[in-house]
């Protein structure tokens, strides 16, 4: 079930990357392109590369800008919610991004009974595959709340 997304760029999404340069990762959050889903992966992987470095080693890169780590999340969150539909399981990173995931059965009021939450670094770390869900600082709930991991890593960068 582990899908990486690794596209490589055609014509139409070199275009896609080049526009979102000029204006930065963030704004590839908002681009009309998210209803594709290769054009959507295209967008976090390059949202995710601007911040890797800094996901990686924060003491040795400055921080990038809270514009450029909310895409970074919240595209690659998207990825997850893609590869794994279903809403048996909240995976949350605040103050950015949530999304319910993985098939199985609906929750749909109050607390959810699966829940992953972790603070941004953590997920990034996730979402690249530097850590491991079971060994990262991330909080799990919930019986089913493990079988996240079967969809991690998301990207390879």
């Amino acid at each position: 079930m582990n899908t990486k997304h690794s596209d490589t760029p055609d014509e139409k999404s070199v275009n896609t990357r080049a526009s979102s340069r000029k204006t930065g990762p963030a704004s590839a959050a908002a681009s009309p392109a998210s209803s594709n889903p290769g054009a959507k992966a295209l967008a976090a992987r390059t949202a995710v590369a601007a911040v890797a470095s800094w996901a990686r080693d924060p003491e040795a890169h400055p921080r990038p800008s809270r514009a450029d780590v909310a895409a970074a999340v919240r595209l690659s969150i998207e990825l997850l919610a893609q590869d794994a539909p279903g809403q048996s399981v909240e995976v949350r990173v605040p103050p950015f991004a949530a999304v319910q995931c993985v098939a199985g059965p609906v929750h749909r009021r109050g607390t959810p009974p699966n829940v992953v939450q972790c603070d941004p670094i953590t997920w990034l770390r996730l979402a690249m595959g530097d850590v491991e869900l079971v060994s990262s600082s991330a909080d799990l709930s919930g019986t089913r709340a493990g079988e996240v991991a079967h969809y991690l890593p998301l990207l390879e960068i």
